[in-house]
């Protein structure tokens, strides 16, 4: 990853920008019987997110198990049943905006950072990341707020973040049953960028987990892209004090620069605060 100093001649071949999953999958396509069908890409369609670039792949589970997925605007994993049992229902779709699967608040959030010796343990500059993103989320004084515990166990942890090999990046997904998606994949191509960058990776995947979405979902402008899907998700409602157009700076862009600070800007903090 290059340090960017414009965002003039785009191109994921030298690594200007990039997208918060991993570019290089470990996960592998599945052949099996999950496809991406019209009905599929219709339903991502309803709820406003990206179909512009579904794949599916499977996904290795905290206890080793595979499980077969869509991987949906980059960095998000959803599987059939989770798609099935997902509906708009109104819910907020504009800039920054949430999907109606939300934690159930008030509550504490127990996050584990993986350490030891294998390689899902997190490198320094991930943990000192991690720390840096619980930190900004807990000074917002939210009605959810975490703890943050470095272990090699995972005993009692709703959210279990860990590492794997990859280009600089990260994947998550939304919560269910009021419970926020239950771990965070680094990826080893974070280990020689900034506590910074490592900071809005943490922070932007466990957003996902709770339930925020790409703010340019709509375009994937951050990518430079341009696939604006028009007005998906009827009766969708904008947060109030928030931009219904693109908000460059927000830690919940679908993709990254080598320059990000990992802080909320004002419009990221108006949103969390009237979620949570």
């Amino acid at each position: 990853m290059k340090k960017i100093k414009s965002i003039v001649a785009l191109s994921f071949i030298a690594l200007t920008l990039f997208s918060c999953n991993k570019e290089d999958e470990q996960v592998q396509s599945n052949q099996g019987s999950l496809k991406v069908t019209p009905e599929v890409l219709n339903k991502i369609s309803s709820l406003s997110l990206n179909t512009s670039d579904v794949q599916v792949i499977k996904n290795t589970k905290l206890d080793g198990t595979t499980e077969d997925a869509f991987l949906i605007e980059g960095d998000i994993i959803i599987t059939q049943d989770q798609l099935n049992k997902m509906d708009l229902h109104g819910g907020i779709t504009t800039e920054q905006y949430r999907t109606t699967n939300l934690v159930s608040a008030p509550r504490t959030i127990r996050v584990v950072g993986l350490t030891g010796t294998g390689t899902s343990a997190l490198s320094t500059n991930m943990r000192n990341g991690l720390q840096a993103a619980i930190n900004r989320y807990n000074n917002l004084g939210l009605s959810i707020n975490f703890t943050l515990t470095f272990s090699s166990s995972t005993s009692g942890a709703n959210i279990v973040v860990r590492r794997q090999t990859g280009s600089a990046g990260g994947v998550a997904g939304f919560p269910s049953g009021g419970n926020p998606y239950n771990s965070v994949t680094l990826y080893s191509g974070l280990d020689t960028y900034s506590t910074n960058v490592n900071a809005h990776v943490a922070a932007h995947e466990i957003g996902h987990c709770i339930g925020l979405r790409h703010t340019d979902w709509f375009s994937r402008q951050s990518c430079g892209q341009n696939s604006n899907e028009g007005t998906a998700g009827v009766g969708a409602i904008q947060i109030p004090g928030t931009p219904s157009g693109y908000d460059s700076t927000s830690y919940m862009l679908a993709c990254f620069s080598s320059s990000v600070t990992g802080a909320f800007n004002s419009n990221d903090v108006t949103a969390l605060n009237y979620l949570y």
